[in-house]
């Protein structure tokens, strides 16, 4: 059954779709609630947890007003999944070689593509629509090149690779189907996006003297030159988030084929972000509505909520729910942080909690061990008035970024 229970707020109240949450992320839903530029409600998802500034599993709508840091640096995170016509029982005994195809074919973490291959490749050819518009925006901002290396070249090699703490999967659903899902966001060059507009947001709130509960809460107000710089950063590393996502299925398809049998993907890619911002209409008001880990739910919409590594994940459908503003949870939520979960898990802890998971199962991924997430059965549960399952996903590899 659903759970929503909603806290009083300084400005606006704060609605929560659990019972599962910390005394220090509620205090930060009612400091986001605090800011006049927030209105009707701040929405919490069942996955809820402690972040920086904004909480993770939050859904925040303001008029007017941007807050940079409720994005956060890594903008246009989200999901990329697709269901094949392969049946489990076509997959190779030792999935091995699979997941070593995959990791040969897609850079992960700090790694990323050679520029001396990527040039007038297809890769490449992705790459371009993009071009001019951050050509546009670094010729306002110059200090942006400052902050990353090799920075007109980054963006590009970065196309097409896995991020830190992101995945990609092979899942069987319900019906024996193999699915290929995948997570990652705007790679390099969104987190800088984000890092500087967070300060400039800061510094322009220091400026005008405003008084803030939290300085992560900065914000930058409609009308104003950097609004509109911020809102267009934010739109290219949402349409670079997701062209990332589109390039990596691209590679990982490429990599898996030889191995399997021949197959065709069964229908249209879902490909949703969880951690970026929008300008919807609700309650008749035209707002932006900030998804800090949340995916959007309209009525009939499809989306993805994965499990944590070693569980299961969802294909959902959208009921469309407005007291969320159409929203629900983008994962399983952490349970414990980072650093909590490497003192209280070694590996064999990792290897027990993963057992028929084709993946790492080695110290540098403790931090991402099923005990530290919250149950994903528990929050679906507590949203059945947000989404519909449509397929229940079974992970059977899954490569960390």
């Amino acid at each position: 059954m659903p759970v929503l229970k909603t806290f009083a707020g300084q400005h606006v109240p704060v609605k929560v779709w659990t019972d599962e949450i910390e005394s220090e992320a509620i205090q930060q839903l009612k400091n986001v609630a605090a800011l006049p530029i927030v209105h009707g409600h701040v929405a919490a998802m069942p996955d809820v947890h402690l972040g920086i500034g904004a909480t993770v599993g939050s859904v925040i709508p303001t008029l007017d007003a941007i807050i940079p840091a409720a994005v956060g640096v890594d903008i246009g995170c989200g999901m990329n999944a697709v269901q094949t016509s392969l049946k489990s029982a076509e997959l190779p005994d030792s999935l091995a070689r699979l997941r070593s195809a995959i990791e040969a074919a897609v850079p992960v973490g700090f790694e990323q593509h050679e520029w001396d291959k990527v040039r007038g490749s297809a890769h490449q050819r992705a790459a371009r629509p993009l071009d001019d518009r951050l050509d546009r925006l670094v010729g306002k901002h110059p200090g942006l090149m400052k902050m990353q290396r090799q920075f007109a070249r980054t963006w590009i090699c970065q196309l097409g690779t896995l991020g830190g703490n992101h995945f990609i999967e092979l899942c069987v659903d319900e019906t024996d189907y193999v699915w290929i899902m995948l997570h990652s966001g705007s790679r390099g060059t969104g987190n800088v996006i984000g890092r500087y507009f967070i300060e400039a947001a800061r510094k322009d709130m220091r400026r005008h003297q405003v008084n803030l509960p939290d300085r992560d809460l900065a914000y930058f107000s409609e009308g104003s030159t950097l609004f509109d710089d911020y809102v267009d950063a934010v739109d290219w590393a949402q349409d670079y988030a997701m062209t990332n996502r589109r390039e990596m299925m691209r590679l990982v398809l490429d990599a898996i084929r030889p191995h399997l049998p021949a197959f065709s993907l069964v229908n249209e890619a879902i490909n949703c972000h969880h951690n970026y911002v929008q300008r919807e209409t609700h309650f008749g008001q035209h707002l932006f509505i900030t998804r800090k880990g949340a995916i959007s739910a309209r009525e009939g919409e499809l989306g993805i909520i994965p499990g944590s590594m070693g569980t299961k994940s969802y294909i959902v459908r959208g009921l469309g729910n407005e007291q969320s503003y159409c929203s629900c949870s983008h994962g399983a939520g952490r349970r414990m942080s980072r650093s909590e979960a490497k003192r209280r898990f070694n590996r064999f802890d990792l290897a027990s909690q993963t057992e028929g998971v084709e993946c790492r199962k080695d110290g540098g991924v403790i931090d991402e061990i099923p005990a530290a997430y919250k149950d994903i059965d528990t929050v679906m549960a507590h949203q059945t008035d947000l989404v519909e399952v449509v397929h229940t996903l079974k992970q059977v590899l899954c490569v960390k970024g």
